[in-house]
């Protein structure tokens, strides 16, 4: 005999309101606490949650045991260090997830396909698929390079603040890998004027001579990612940069759809 209507509804109150939902809170707060720098009190915690003073830290406790908060001197709470294991293993599936999507730039552009993540001031690489031509270009994954050089930097850094892009490049500097990196702040934030008016970036001979790369910002993604095509300067010209910007949009958004439903076999 099916459930009642009544039945059902009280058996998933029941499931909505016991463990499930004080984890759905946990990682709201945990959600709330990154978007606010990391660190926050309980008062601006349950300002921007809604939720009461004590369910808040009852919960804060619980993260603080567990290793994911930390309790710092003046009362605040500030994300802990497990969190940086849950990323690092994270950021490695969002490159295994992507793979699918840039083999199918490699089939429809014909150049090496690339993802890459910004992880504080740099820019690393986390899935790749190489060209089939035998000329190619080659990036490591796991590689880490300085974002004023890079295609994919300046698509990441488009949308941030010019106080805040001006702040990471003097904590990093700009060395020039060739003689067309940009190396002033004035160069680099015109160039990311330049990405928020087109929606995509290029890196021409500026991390390699004799190599131009195309990269757009994946949109919405849970963190801050990019994909590029990357090829020799005689194959990615100017007439083949109108052919494949459309599609790096279009498998960027499809990425984006993917990663956004739940579950890795999306998409």
């Amino acid at each position: 005999m099916p459930p009642s209507s009544a039945s059902t509804t009280d058996s998933r109150s029941s499931a909505s309101s016991g463990g499930v939902q004080s984890l759905e809170r946990a990682f709201d707060l945990l959600e709330r606490m990154a978007d606010a720098g990391g660190e926050v009190g309980l008062s601006e915690l349950s300002a921007s949650s809604g939720l009461p003073l004590p369910t808040i830290h009852r919960l804060m406790r619980t993260l603080v045991a567990c290793g994911y908060v930390r309790q710092q001197a003046n009362r605040r709470y500030a994300l802990g260090p497990r969190l940086i294991r849950l990323g690092e293993s994270a950021s490695r599936l969002l490159g295994t997830w992507a793979r699918p999507y840039l083999a199918r730039l490699v089939e429809e552009t014909g150049e090496t396909a690339n993802m890459a993540l910004l992880d504080g001031d740099e820019i690393v690489y986390v899935a790749q698929v190489p060209s089939k031509h035998s000329m190619r270009m080659f990036t490591e994954v796991g590689r880490r390079v300085l974002p004023h050089s890079t295609g994919v930097g300046k698509a990441l850094l488009a949308h941030t603040p010019d106080d805040e892009v001006r702040a990471l490049l003097g904590r990093t500097g700009m060395p020039a890998a060739t003689e067309k990196t940009i190396t002033t702040p004035d160069g680099f934030l015109a160039a990311l004027a330049e990405v928020r008016r087109t929606g995509y970036a290029i890196d021409d001979n500026e991390q390699e001579i004799g190599v131009r790369c195309l990269a757009v910002l994946v949109p919405d993604s849970p963190t801050a990612a990019a994909i590029s095509i990357s090829g020799p300067a005689g194959r990615v010209t100017e007439a083949a940069t109108e052919r494949i910007v459309p599609v790096l949009q279009q498998v960027a958004a499809e990425l984006s759809e993917a990663l956004a439903s739940t579950g890795p076999n999306a998409g």
